[in-house]
């Protein structure tokens, strides 16, 4: 027999306490997912009610709300308009594109198996070459590096593809050379501390209201977006058998999947842009939830 949702509710709020104890969310930052996970495949505009309901929910203040706003419009990440005496905001154009990118890797994941080395001129190597780093390459030496894809900008510099010949654990070796992979295998090891409890907490039949599934949703995507677009994200065959982050993206997949049912009759119940209520189900929406996992 389910247990009533209460204990649900009781037993979830204080995984999500936890979870944003140990990790401390900035409002900006947590505004971005909701934009990114809720709002982006269902148009780009949200009233700003619903981000301060919201983020009231992981401890966000109203004021922090409003600052953040304020500072990702001055970014052009946001633009306001009204309706009545309602403020909405949508995504620029540019943060589009952006939110597409983080989009693809979190969601259409593929693994990468080829190599790129990048030969970077003198002329531009103080830009390129820390946005290349920044990107997951590593450094070989002054002017080339080394990365499992093609950088995304056009800026002239000589692309090399190669094939990999080797066998598994020299890969491995290759790798383990020239990248630090133990704090991104710690960043990985700490989410699934943080969301294995809540895939426990969801087996024991209990009964979450759609509200909590959409803000134990929006802080697994949170997290995960940020432990997964500082990885390097190198082939799975360069790394180490046991990596953590194997198990985390399985995790996440689960997680999602089990969620989206209530978290989104949640977004179609309460969040509105200036023509109405979101809308439940997008194609986009059915694209992401069917590229996590069968």
């Amino acid at each position: 027999m389910p247990t009533h949702s209460s204990d649900f509710e009781r037993e979830a709020a204080d995984l999500i306490d936890r979870i944003v104890l140990e990790s401390p969310l900035k409002a900006a930052g947590f505004i971005v997912t909701i934009y990114g996970d809720v709002v982006d495949p269902r148009g780009d505009v949200v009233w700003v009610g619903n981000l301060i309901e919201t983020c009231a929910r992981v401890g966000i203040s109203d004021t922090l709300v409003r600052t953040a706003v304020s500072r990702l419009v001055s970014s052009e990440q946001l633009v306001g308009e009204r309706a009545g005496r309602r403020s909405y905001y949508r995504l620029s154009d540019a943060a589009g594109k952006e939110f597409s990118h983080a989009a693809q890797i979190l969601f259409a994941h593929r693994d990468e198996r080829d190599w790129n080395f990048v030969h970077v001129p003198d002329s531009a190597g103080g830009e390129l070459i820390p946005a290349l780093e920044r990107a997951g390459y590593a450094r070989l030496n002054s002017q080339m590096l080394v990365g499992p894809r093609k950088p995304d900008f056009a800026q002239p510099v000589l692309i090399f593809e190669a094939k990999v010949a080797s066998d598994h654990a020299e890969l491995q070796a290759f790798a383990a050379g020239y990248w630090d992979l133990k704090p991104h295998a710690a960043a990985y090891q700490k989410f699934l501390g943080q969301f294995a409890p809540v895939e426990a907490l969801l087996a024991d039949d209990l009964q979450p209201s759609a509200e909590t599934c959409l803000v134990i949703r929006l802080l697994l995507v949170h997290r995960f977006r940020s432990v997964v677009l500082r990885d390097p994200r190198l082939p799975p065959e360069a790394l180490p058998d046991d990596w953590p982050g194997f198990e985390a993206r399985q995790l996440f997949e689960r997680l999602y999947k089990l969620l989206s049912r209530s978290a989104d009759e949640h977004v179609a119940e309460t969040f509105v842009n200036g023509s109405g209520p979101l809308p439940k189900v997008t194609e986009a929406t059915q694209a992401r939830f069917g590229s996590v996992g069968p």
